[in-house]
């Protein structure tokens, strides 16, 4: 049996310039520097935040839910 590592890390997300283009000019886009979209991203994880752990309690319930599920259903 693998032992598991209870402190590794799995990613969420990230923000790119590519994923502002649907909302802004490639001048604004461009505009931006990477400290700004440091900002951005801190930002971003703050709101995140907010709902982070209420989302994560649904998720993993329906994960759960589904590997029950498909254990007796084969």
């Amino acid at each position: 049996m693998n032992k598991i590592d209870w402190d590794k890390p799995f990613p969420i997300t990230s923000v790119a310039r590519e994923d502002l283009k649907e909302y802004f000019t490639k001048k604004q886009i461009a505009s931006l520097s990477d400290t700004d979209m440091e900002r951005i991203a801190d930002k971003l994880s703050d709101a995140y935040m907010n709902v982070f752990w209420i989302d994560m309690d649904i998720i993993v319930e329906q994960i759960l839910e589904d590997k029950d599920w498909r254990k007796k259903n084969g």
